[in-house]
C-alpha cells in the first residue's frame, strides 16, 4: 500500500507548545494514497494535537502543512481541511448533542441544502451507517443527545465517511472502536480496511495495540511529541511496539491473572437488572472484582449507574453496603467539570474529608492531588490547570485518582479505560487489585476480553438480563461471545 501512493499529506518540522509543556517537537510525518497508518505512543505523546494541527482545529507555531503538492501552512485550518477531502473523528465527540442525526451531518456538510435537505441527509447518514454498522438500530431523526456513546460515535465514524460535494481522501480516527463492543468494532475496522483498498487513506490511533497491527499498512511511534519510530506493521510485534513507545510496565502481567474465590456470607452488593423480574442476581463481595459484559447498550452501564442512584443497604433490587464512587467511561458528559482546575476534580469525592470547621482545607486538597499526581502520573505542570489542558487519558487518569482517593468501599467502573495508553493500563490494573486487597469492591463493566481476566467473576448481558454468571477459571471468549448474541428462548 505505501511507497508507489502518491502523498496526500506532508508535516515538516510541526511544533506546538502550550505553556511550560512542548506538546510536539518537531513532527515530520507523511501519509501516503490508500494507506491506513497506525499512530501509536502513550497518553501525552502528542498524538491528538499531531491530529488536531492536521484536522485545522489547531495550528502550528511552527513547521510547514503541504496537502496534494500545495504548501498550506500560511492558511491551512478545518475549512481548508475539510475542502481538500481531510476528515477528523475525534476521541472526544465532536456532535451537537441537542440536534438530530441528520441534522450534525449537514453542519460537517453544507452542500445539503435547499426544500427537503433533511431527507436528504437522512438517507445518506442511514446509507452509510448502514454500510459500516450493519444492524446500528438508529434513526436518523433520533436526537443525538439521547444515544449512547456508543451510538454516538456510530454517527461520528459514519458521518465523516460520508461523501457530498467535497472528496474524501483522509479519514482520521482517534481512539474510533473505544467506546464500541467487540462486534461494532470488528465491523469499523473491517470497513477501514475496505476504505483503503479503494484508494481512500485513513490514520488509526488506538491503545489496543491488536487494531493497529491487524489493520495498518505502516506504524509510527510517538514519544514526548516526536516520532520515534515509523515502519510497516509487519516489522512490529505486540511486544516490540510496546517497547518502542517506552512501556515500563509489565506486559499483559500474567501474575494479575487468579482463579476465582467467591467468599461465604453476605455480598457487599446485591443487584438485579432493570429488565429482569426472575433468573441469576449480581453479587460482589468485599475484595472481588465483578465485571459486566456482553454487547454496548444491554443494560450493564444502566445497572451501574442505578446503584449509583438508587443503591442502598435496604433497597430490594440495588441492595449495596458501603458509600460508591463511579468512574464513567464517558468523561465528557458524566465525569469532569470542565470549568473546574485538575485537582478539584479529583477532590470532589473527598471532600467531607478535607473539610475542617465546614472549610476545605486548601493545603490537604493540594496534598491529596499532588499525591495522586505522583502515583498514576498524571501527566502535567501543574494540578492547578485547567483539567482541559490533559489529553484525553490522562482526564480519565484524574478520574480514576477521583474515586480511589475518596472513601469509597464499592467502586464502579463504566467502561474506564477509554482512551488509556497501555502502560498506563497494566499500572491501573495493579491499582485495582491492591485496592481489591484491601477490601474495596468492583464493578466493572468493559467491552475488552483481555480486562475481563482481571476479574474474579463475569456475568454476561443481553437484552437487559443477566444471561451467564462465569466464575473465574469458567471465563473463555467462547462462553462470552456465545452468551452475548445467542437467541433467547
Amino acid at each position: 500500500m505505501v511507497g508507489t501512493s502518491a502523498e496526500i499529506v506532508t508535516l515538516d518540522g510541526v511544533e506546538k507548545q502550550f505553556g511550560a509543556v512542548r506538546a510536539l517537537a518537531g513532527v515530520d510525518l507523511v501519509i501516503a494514497a490508500g494507506e491506513c497508518l497506525g499512530l501509536v505512543g502513550h497518553n501525552g505523546a502528542g498524538k491528538s494535537t499531531l491530529m488536531n494541527i492536521l484536522a485545522g482545529t489547531a495550528a502550528p507555531d511552527r513547521g510547514r502543512i503541504t496537502v496534494d503538492g500545495q504548501d498550506l501552512s500560511a492558511t491551512y485550518g478545518a475549512a481548508i481541511a475539510h475542502r481538500h477531502g481531510i476528515r477528523c473523528v475525534f476521541q472526544e465527540l465532536s456532535l451537537c448533542p441537542n440536534l438530530t442525526v441528520a441534522e450534525n451531518l449537514r453542519i460537517m456538510h453544507p452542500a445539503l441544502s435547499g426544500f427537503a435537505w433533511r431527507q436528504k441527509a437522512g438517507a445518506l447518514i442511514a446509507g452509510k451507517l448502514d454500510e459500516i454498522f450493519p444492524g446500528h438500530g438508529i434513526s436518523p431523526g433520533a436526537i443525538v443527545g439521547d444515544l449512547s456513546i456508543a451510538r454516538r460515535q456510530m454517527v461520528e465514524v459514519a458521518r465523516a465517511f460520508t461523501v457530498t460535494e467535497e472528496p474524501l481522501k483522509l479519514v482520521i480516527l482517534d481512539e474510533p472502536t473505544s467506546s464500541l463492543d467487540s462486534s461494532a468494532a470488528g465491523q469499523l475496522l473491517g470497513f477501514v480496511r475496505r476504505a483503503v483498498t479503494s484508494g481512500a487513506s485513513c490514520i488509526l490511533i488506538s491503545h489496543l495495540l491488536g487494531e493497529i497491527l491487524g489493520t495498518a499498512g505502516r506504524v509510527v511511534v510517538m514519544r514526548d511529541g516526536k516520532v520515534v519510530d515509523a515502519r510497516p506493521a509487519g516489522d512490529f510485534t505486540r511486544n516490540s511496539l510496546v517497547g518502542a513507545m517506552g512501556s515500563v510496565a509489565k506486559e499483559e502481567a500474567e501474575d494479575l491473572r487468579f482463579a476465582s474465590k467467591r467468599q461465604s456470607g453476605s455480598p457487599r452488593v446485591r443487584a438485579q437488572p432493570a429488565g429482569q423480574s426472575e433468573g441469576p442476581a449480581l453479587t460482589a463481595f468485599r475484595g472481588e472484582v465483578v465485571g459486566l459484559a456482553g454487547l454496548s447498550g444491554h443494560g450493564q452501564t444502566d445497572l451501574l449507574v442505578r446503584l449509583v442512584t438508587e443503591g442502598s443497604p435496604r433497597s430490594a433490587r440495588y441492595r449495596a453496603e458501603g458509600p460508591m464512587a463511579l468512574i464513567a467511561g464517558d468523561r465528557q458528559s458524566d465525569g469532569i467539570f470542565p470549568l473546574w482546575s485538575i485537582a478539584k476534580n479529583i477532590s470532589i469525592r473527598s471532600l467531607r474529608a478535607l473539610t475542617r470547621a465546614g472549610l476545605i482545607d486548601l493545603g490537604r486538597e493540594a496534598a491529596l492531588a499532588a499525591d495522586w499526581r505522583r502515583r498514576i502520573n498524571i501527566r502535567t505542570p501543574d494540578m492547578a490547570d485547567n483539567i482541559l489542558s490533559l489529553s484525553g487519558g490522562n482526564q480519565q487518569k484524574a478520574l480514576f485518582a477521583r474515586a480511589f482517593g475518596s472513601e469509597a468501599e464499592i467502586v464502579l467502573m463504566d467502561d474506564p479505560m477509554r482512551g488509556v495508553d497501555v502502560g498506563t493500563k497494566q499500572e491501573i490494573y495493579e491499582m485495582i487489585r491492591a485496592e481489591a486487597a484491601k477490601d474495596r469492591t468492583f464493578l466493572w463493566y468493559t467491552t475488552e476480553m483481555d480486562e475481563l481476566r482481571h476479574c474474579d467473576h463475569v456475568y454476561v448481558f443481553r437484552n437487559g438480563r443477566i444471561v451467564a454468571d462465569l466464575a473465574r477459571d469458567e471465563l473463555s471468549e467462547e462462553k462470552v461471545l456465545h452468551s452475548s448474541f445467542e437467541v433467547a428462548s
